[in-house]
């Protein structure tokens, strides 16, 4: 802590977040299931690591528009909104998961890299990945911002790259990196010829397009659209109800299943749309270079890509996105209205891990609470700028308050809960698809547009 005062001017406030929101995880630990002590208080330590790098994220953020007040500093605000996510809090500390710890490391490296410790940026992501595979996601904007920023050691006036600067003592030096990590990681399971299972564990084709609980993705949309034509189509006696795939989608179940009307999606097809999707701005981080910013954007539109076309996707996946995301929205007005939409719809969409009654309420406080100070910070902070929302976004926003009262408090007490059951989450499914794609295309805009920064000397 004495590090942390000390690198923060001598004030104690990043101390202070950081223990009000330990003392707030451990009044959680009764919450959702009787999980061990022992497991409650390791998720809680591990914390430590993120806390870390929150604060090494703090250092590299730009203090030109800090205000007077401790509260409209950029740093502060940042530090709040990811040391107190309300995602990070119900997925880590009351449906029991280990995430911090993983977002610690992804986001000290990703601290690394603005603080050009390129080397220790690939170490710590080579060991994120080995940790859990799902930040593949994001790995091809590391590779790419790697080699266009630390391979080649010098641009031209325009910005584009000097080829003759390219530097093989370098990329040898990140391909040991990542060598030595996965020989490590790999090597035991290699010997032992149990790569091949180790491999079908991490990639199960067999669970299905989507989660028991769909993802708010692209396939969110197709499967409803899907269910509405089949709906249509029985109702008007255009289907026959024998041929109807006996696999619903809509059962709750992890398992494989057919699409009624429209076809049915493959993995391969998935990993094309991925593709598809990423590939622009990986495109604009070797063709745009604005240095680690940039990169930070890539990674969340990597992020984000993977969340909207990749294979059974798991609904707090979009933490992957909305925490790098901060970073972003403390800097600019447009990304600060991006930021608050994602996130908004991001964290509401996780509503349906906590199903209990004791869990209601206290899920319902703490977003209302997390978007309320999200969204007033923010527009302090830029509130000699245009607003942060139009009339439309807006609207959308307010709109989860009566989704809410609907799917919570008036549904079950409908005759349609026994019959349609599945109301309530294809309903969050598809509203916060909504929210999320827009966003999505949003910074898909931004990043497009944003003319290219023309240096002389390497980014």
């Amino acid at each position: 802590m004495a590090a942390l005062r000390s690198a923060t001017g001598g004030g104690n406030w990043f101390s202070a977040l950081a223990l009000g929101v330990t003392l707030l995880k451990c009044l959680l630990i009764p919450t959702y299931s009787r999980t061990v002590l022992f497991q409650r208080f390791s998720v809680i330590f591990t914390d430590v690591l993120f806390v870390y790098a929150v604060h090494e994220c703090c250092k590299c953020i730009d203090g030109k528009k800090a205000g007077k007040e401790l509260t409209e500093k950029p740093k502060f605000i940042l530090s709040v909104l990811l040391l107190w996510n309300f995602g990070l809090l119900i997925v880590d500390h009351i449906h029991f998961q280990y995430n911090g710890f993983l977002f610690g490391l992804m986001l000290l490296s990703i601290a690394r890299l603005f603080q050009k410790r390129h080397m220790e940026g690939a170490f710590l992501f080579a060991v994120l990945l080995h940790f859990k595979h799902i930040y593949l996601y994001v790995a091809p904007a590391y590779g790419i911002y790697l080699l266009r920023s630390y391979c080649f050691t010098a641009n031209k006036p325009d910005g584009s790259i000097r080829w003759n600067s390219f530097s093989f003592v370098r990329l040898i030096s990140l391909g040991l990196i990542v060598f030595l990590v996965s020989a490590l990681s790999l090597g035991p399971f290699l010997a032992l010829n149990q790569l091949p299972q180790v491999f079908s564990r991490l990639f199960p084709f067999k669970r299905g397009l989507c989660h028991a609980y769909w993802a708010p993705n692209f396939w969110a949309l197709y499967n409803a659209l899907d269910k509405v034509l089949s709906v249509i189509g029985l109702a008007l006696k255009l289907l026959d109800p024998s041929k109807i795939p006996k696999a619903s989608m809509t059962s709750g179940l992890v398992q494989q299943f057919q699409h009624t009307v429209l076809p049915s999606v493959t993995p391969l097809a998935t990993l094309i749309c991925t593709l598809i999707a990423i590939l622009p701005s990986i495109f604009c981080l070797w063709f745009k270079p604005q240095g680690p910013r940039a990169f930070l954007r890539c990674l969340i539109l990597c992020a984000l890509s993977s969340f909207m076309f990749g294979w059974h996707v798991h609904e707090k996946a979009i933490l992957l996105a909305v925490l790098p995301m901060s970073l972003l929205s403390v800097g600019k007005a447009g990304d600060a209205s991006i930021f608050l939409i994602l996130t908004t719809a991001g964290h509401y969409s996780l509503f349906p891990l906590l199903f209990t009654a004791p869990e209601l309420p206290i899920k319902i406080l703490l977003m209302l609470l997390f978007t309320i100070y999200s969204i007033s910070s923010l527009k302090t902070l830029f509130r000699k700028e245009k607003p942060l929302f139009n009339w439309m976004e807006t609207f959308y926003l307010l709109g989860l308050g009566p989704l809410e009262v609907f799917c919570e408090f008036l549904f079950p007490f409908t005759s349609w809960k026994l019959k349609f059951p599945f109301i309530p989450l294809l309903l969050t499914s598809v509203y916060c698809a909504v929210g999320i794609i827009y966003a999505w295309f949003k910074l898909y805009i931004s990043v497009l547009t944003d003319p290219p920064v023309s240096k002389t000397k390497k980014q």
